[in-house]
């Protein structure tokens, strides 16, 4: 017993003092390529150049790839204040630097034209890359477009986190992210980058990151890459994956229509001869006819058969004398292109895909006014000012963020959708309801011929021209006025222009309300800028 108390020992345990919990600065999360790639270097999923080969060989590909490229980025790059006022000197000078920077970014090509090739490449391979450039003040100051998607290979991204400088409204943050490197493989030759933003120095013949102690020559520099990938995978993924069989299936129905008009028969019938045969010398020229009767040259061409008594008599007075009959097969040709049906089916997929009409690549002539400009104005709402806007914010909070621009941005211009028709409807209820100035007048009809328009600098530009007449001792005729309205209500009420109805009837309630006397002054509808 007192053995066992002698074995007993006591362990005195302290609270150890805790570090305070503070929160990630860096994403934790895993990526897909950091569990299914055993190395940093990625291996694309899909073959680039299959992708490219579907898209030259489709019958509509091209067409939906070039309606994105003209209309996302085809129509300009512009620059605009962020927010409207007086225009002081400050503002007018990072006005005019930004256009000059947006200007030069390429002196190849216009800057437009460079983010034109993006999107081409983009919906071509999913993913598009762009060269950067940047001067010793780590300004970008040049822009080029990589041709040769294929060739480009990126890696996962690499530990550790590196801090990074942004800046935003003013401010100057830093953030800390894991980099990729890339690398160009062409002709046995390769060229390393680093990714943009990366403010590291990196070795372009190596891939090799400098210690800070470590010096090289700025030729041997690694320019930076920026990506524009479609999705989440690490190289993008073209939005018409979904539809690379039937792309291909089409193709293989256009190669098998092409090949009738090389190898389809120009003969379409059957010789039948009963109680005969051939002579040696006629099925030989049969044979080299139907061998060389290929293309256009066998067309028209006539053929002469001689036969013989299967016994092999030579007297003349056989009863059974050999009978040739030519059977016509023509009805058992083909007529038209096959597979009709599946080529349309597919051809609309594609479109769908890229959530395409069919005024936009070419393939409709039953339109008109009205179902061209909802066509329109639903692509630009759903698919091409969003695409713009991405652009857009990358030029802006990326590539230009080093000039810490605080009045001005860049945008991608647009075309104007605006329907004059509803343009009208409007404009005329707020002249009758007196809210229309002779400034707003100019500027809508300046603006539609595509000019600038200068107000008027006297009082009476911003006086709505009610007011003005009212003034002038006319007077204002209620009566007129809210008999011409209710021919417009019902002539709206007709065309099934619920809105215009709405708007229109509050028109007049309120012309009856003033008439009244319950609102003596119709000058008191004003209307600004």
């Amino acid at each position: 017993m007192d053995e066992a108390k002698a074995r007993q020992q006591v362990h005195i345990i302290k609270e150890q003092q805790q570090a305070p919990i503070e929160k990630a600065d860096t994403s934790v999360q895993l990526s897909e390529q950091e569990v299914y790639n055993a190395g940093d270097w990625i291996t694309p999923p899909n073959d680039f150049r299959g992708l490219r080969n579907l898209v030259k060989n489709s019958t509509i590909l091209p067409q939906c790839i070039r309606a994105y490229k003209n209309n996302i980025a085809g129509f300009g790059i512009g620059v605009r204040y962020i927010e409207d006022g007086e225009k002081t000197p400050e503002k007018a000078a990072e006005y005019s630097r930004a256009q000059e920077i947006i200007e030069l970014l390429n002196i190849e090509q216009d800057t437009k034209e460079v983010f034109e090739d993006i999107v081409e490449a983009r919906e071509t391979y999913g993913i598009a890359y762009l060269e950067v450039i940047r001067n010793l003040a780590r300004e970008v100051v040049q822009i080029d477009f990589i041709k040769d998607t294929p060739s480009v290979s990126k890696t996962k991204p690499l530990e550790p986190y590196i801090p990074s400088i942004y800046y935003h409204h003013g401010q100057q943050l830093e953030r800390r992210k894991r980099y990729c490197k890339y690398k160009q493989e062409i002709g046995g030759k390769t060229v390393y980058f680093r990714e943009f933003g990366d403010p590291r120095i990196m070795d372009s013949r190596d891939g090799k990151y400098l210690e800070k102690w470590e010096t090289l020559e700025l030729e041997y520099q690694a320019n930076e890459i920026i990506e524009f990938a479609i999705g989440t995978e690490p190289y993008g993924e073209v939005r018409w994956i979904g539809q690379v069989l039937g792309v291909d299936g089409s193709r293989k129905a256009e190669s098998l229509n092409n090949n009738y008009f090389e190898n389809g028969r120009h003969t379409p019938l059957m010789i039948i001869i009963k109680g005969g045969t051939l002579t040696d010398d006629s099925f030989e020229k049969l044979q080299n006819y139907m061998n060389e009767i290929k293309g256009a040259a066998g067309q028209h061409a006539f053929i002469i058969l001689e036969t013989e008594s299967t016994d092999g008599r030579a007297d003349f007075d056989q009863s059974e004398k050999p009978e040739i009959e030519v059977k016509d097969l023509a009805n058992i040709l083909q007529k038209d292109e096959l597979f009709q049906d599946y080529l349309d089916n597919n051809r609309r997929k594609v479109q769908s895909a890229f959530q395409l009409p069919d005024l936009y690549v070419g393939y409709t002539t039953d339109f008109n006014r009205a179902t061209a400009q909802t066509a329109q104005e639903v692509t630009e709402e759903q698919v091409f000012q969003p695409e713009r806007k991405s652009l857009a914010w990358v030029i802006n909070n990326r590539l230009l963020n080093g000039y810490q621009f605080k009045y001005v941005e860049a945008y991608f211009l647009e075309p104007d959708v605006s329907n004059p028709d509803d343009l009208y409807k409007l404009l005329t209820v707020c002249n009758n309801a007196g809210g229309l100035t002779p400034n707003k007048a100019k500027q809508i009809i300046y603006e539609a011929f595509g000019e600038v328009s200068e107000d008027y600098p006297e009082e009476w530009g911003n006086t709505p021209l009610a007011c003005s007449k009212s003034q002038g001792g006319m007077g204002l005729d209620f009566g007129t006025l809210t008999m011409s309205l209710q021919k417009q209500i019902e002539k709206a009420a007709d065309q099934h222009d619920d809105a215009v109805v709405a708007v229109m009837k509050e028109v007049k309630r309120l012309l009856l309300k003033m008439d009244k006397g319950d609102e003596p002054n119709v000058c008191k509808l004003q209307t600004s800028d």
